[in-house]
């Protein structure tokens, strides 16, 4: 069950969901950096291990929006891997929205909350469902970002999608269990610690891969899926050690059609 908050004059009564891109703090909108001005209290996660590169840039993109916004940071809970996947997620965003109150206690909130949500708060993120476990709801307002998929096709200057083909986001488990997705000429791998490409029949496929895309980090590979697969997995896990974390994402997309 989601836990239960009564919100007063020191709890959200404003909401506002900030999309910041992937990594390049050009990638915030004028919309964003507006919001983040006029917000009141900003939310950040604090830094946690490996990941001091995340926080860092959140903060740079707060600074140079010139907010005078009071930043409260909240620590991101820990997954328990005994749980089945559902219920350790839910469980795991339960615990996120106490957190966000739990940051605010004993503090008057006299204006919106924002919190940065990393690519787009719509797609493959989970701050929208969180919020909705605050009762009653606070208002929202969510500013969209650049995606993930349009940071990894913008890098790689390829179109999304092919005259009239179908395209499938999907996540490397779903990739593994069912294979390739029926009627898609295009498919957007996320959440794919596994590199899940791996359990395809590389014949005819070529494969669009990028990581840290709009950091200076960023890594880009691509070609005949048989030839580079090999080449993406080695760099993924060597990237992945020097720098105690790593978020990717691939495109694949059959060779007649590319």
């Amino acid at each position: 069950m989601a836990p239960d908050f009564l919100l007063n004059e020191k709890m959200i009564q404003d909401l506002w969901l900030i999309g910041i891109g992937t990594g390049s703090p050009a990638h915030v909108t004028l919309e964003g950096m507006q919001a983040l001005r006029d917000a009141s209290i900003i939310l950040v996660p604090q830094k946690a291990a490996g990941k001091t590169d995340l926080a860092e840039l959140r903060h740079r993109i707060i600074a140079a929006s010139g907010t005078a916004a009071r930043i409260i940071g909240f620590d991101y809970p820990v997954r328990d891997p005994d749980l089945p996947y559902l219920e350790r997620v839910n469980a795991w965003h339960d615990e996120i929205a106490l957190r966000w109150q739990a940051a605010l206690e004993g503090t008057p909130v006299p204006g919106p909350v924002a919190l940065l949500v990393w690519g787009d708060p719509a797609l493959f993120d989970s701050t929208l469902r969180i919020a909705e476990r605050l009762t009653p709801r606070p208002k929202l307002l969510v500013v969209p970002g650049i995606t993930a998929i349009q940071a990894l096709t913008a890098a790689h200057a390829i179109p999304l999608n092919t005259i009239n083909g179908a395209v499938e986001i999907t996540t490397g488990s779903r990739l593994r269990a069912h294979g390739w997705p029926r009627g898609a000429t295009t498919v957007v791998v996320m959440l794919d610690g596994a590199c899940s490409f791996k359990h395809l029949d590389p014949q005819g496929l070529m494969i669009w891969w990028g990581a840290f895309l709009g950091m200076p980090e960023q890594i880009l590979e691509h070609g005949a899926l048989a030839d580079v697969a090999g080449r993406i997995e080695a760099r993924r896990t060597t990237a992945r050690a020097e720098h105690g974390w790593i978020m990717d994402i691939y495109l694949l997309r059959r060779t007649e059609t590319a």
